[in-house]
């Protein structure tokens, strides 16, 4: 059975006949969600839109498979993505390095969707989650702009890519350039020949500059100074940084991205764009005025766009309804599981932000609620 594709409602929010029933609902199609999905199938789990016993349903945002890769930028090619991992079950047919990922990566999600006859409805808005009753164990309640759902446990796999991050510093309101941020960004071609102030310290800012410094001129800006990894990047590595982001969100802090614990890692494109003085960084920059931004020396730099790579935060709004959130500001997570709420599992979140953490977080999300569920 296909993806279903909804072009309607099947009843109307708000009725009393309304709402359907699932064990797990998975909020979100991208890595995470489709490796949970994977594994609840693995377990016994079959389609909600069919009635089984053990049932899930995966409701998607999007118009179509491949998550937020839909929505990367047409210069980013399969060559340069980063550490892209095999969904579970499945490999990648061998990628063409220069085919954009926005369409490689989606093209793949579909037939993973497909050759495992997963159950997603799409486009399906998620508006909130809440408590079905005043019971702490009873259903969770999963409300969305196709109808309502009635849930045992709620795998969230929204990702980042909706909420782009912008910074705010005195006066850019007042710029009469362009401002952008990675989420808008399409390819070097369109900003050519304009001076381009580039914040942000991350994996995607330094690949901007190193496709804008072949075509136009650019200035980098980051808070901090950025920290450059020479040697290899290896699994040892990996759990350490993974593990230094998990301990934050243990604490009920919100996460920072792995990258900004493993470092910018070498590459050729990289090296080159050095050699062009692209990575030149400045420090961040006091204000912006109508025609580029001044330092807090008095300097300034004549800009004709800001492009904010800045990055992302969580999707979480519409748990809001369960006060997750801590005094720290973030949720205190036990691994995938919600500390203080157990039917409630973040997969693609802080430690679990990268391709192979999303695939281990699915798959551990699942062992985790088919235990509890079998308690009931």
């Amino acid at each position: 059975m296909p993806p279903v594709l909804l072009d309607q409602p099947l009843r109307a929010p708000g009725h009393a006949d309304a709402a359907r029933t699932a064990d797990v609902v998975v909020i979100g199609a991208g890595q995470a969600g489709l490796s949970a999905a994977y594994h609840l199938q693995r377990r016994g789990y079959r389609s909600a839109l069919e009635e089984h016993p053990r049932s899930f349903v995966v409701l998607d945002g999007e118009e179509g498979p491949g998550g937020a890769w839909r929505h990367r930028w047409d210069s980013l090619r399969m060559a340069t993505v980063n550490g892209i991992h095999d969904l579970p079950g499945m490999e990648q047919d061998p990628p063409d390095d220069c085919e954009p990922s926005n369409a490689a990566l989606p093209r793949y999600f579909a037939q993973y969707e497909e050759r495992f006859d997963l159950p997603v409805e799409r486009p399906v808005r998620v508006e909130s989650v809440d408590r079905a009753d005043d019971d702490p164990r009873g259903a969770l309640r999963v409300r969305t702009d196709r109808g309502t759902w009635v849930a045992r446990a709620v795998i969230n796999a929204t990702g980042t890519w909706q909420r782009p991050y912008w910074p705010y510093y005195p006066g850019r309101e007042t710029f009469l350039g362009r401002q952008l941020h990675t989420a808008d960004y399409v390819s070097a071609d369109e900003l050519g020949g304009r001076h381009v102030v580039v914040v942000g310290g991350g994996i995607s800012a330094v690949q901007f500059l190193a496709e804008l410094s072949q075509v136009t001129s650019t200035t980098w800006v980051t808070r901090r100074e950025p920290v450059w990894r020479d040697g290899p990047f290896g699994p040892d590595e990996g759990r350490e940084a993974v593990a230094m982001v998990e301990e934050r969100v243990r604490a009920g802090l919100p996460p920072r991205s792995v990258v900004s614990v493993t470092g910018l890692l070498w590459t050729p494109s990289l090296r080159a764009a050095a050699e062009r003085g692209a990575l030149d960084r400045r420090p961040m920059f006091e204000r912006i005025v109508p025609d580029g931004v001044r330092w807090a020396d008095g300097t300034e730099q004549a800009a004709d766009v800001i492009l904010w790579a800045t990055g992302f935060r969580a999707q979480l709004d519409h748990l809001a309804p369960l006060r997750l959130r801590g005094h720290g500001g973030g949720i205190v997570m036990d691994g995938t599981r919600v500390a203080e709420e157990p039917r409630v599992h973040l997969v693609g979140y802080g430690p679990s932000s990268s391709t192979i953490g999303a695939n281990r977080a699915g798959r551990d999300a699942v062992r985790e609620i088919d235990t509890l569920l079998a308690q009931d």
